[in-house]
């Protein structure tokens, strides 16, 4: 019985600390950009978008294919980045075994 209950107090424990960690990639940052820069895109540990930045020079009325091209590949890239985050934050928790909606 009382290993059951230092077990359960290791459980205990250990869900706190995901709990942190999760909280805590709320407040990381990751950027991703497209064309060299001219477009950039800062998301948090939780895939939400904080900014999109596209410079002056990105902007060729012409051609709103590119920039909208240009602004998917710097999302994307965020996204990838704060998905990588998420993945190595919480990975010690699972030995990098991916469990579906844990994070």
């Amino acid at each position: 019985m009382n290993n059951m209950n230092q077990m359960m107090k290791q459980v205990k424990k250990m869900q706190e600390q995901m709990l942190k960690a999760q909280e805590e990639l709320g407040s990381k940052t990751v950027e991703g950009s497209a064309g060299g820069g001219v477009v950039t895109v800062q998301v948090n540990g939780h895939k939400k978008v904080l900014s999109l930045t596209i410079k002056p020079e990105a902007v060729d009325p012409d051609d709103v294919e590119m920039l909208q091209d240009l602004v998917l590949t710097a999302v994307n890239d965020a996204l990838n980045k704060a998905e990588e985050l998420a993945n190595q934050d919480m990975g010690k928790f699972t030995g990098g075994m991916k469990i579906p909606g844990l994070f």
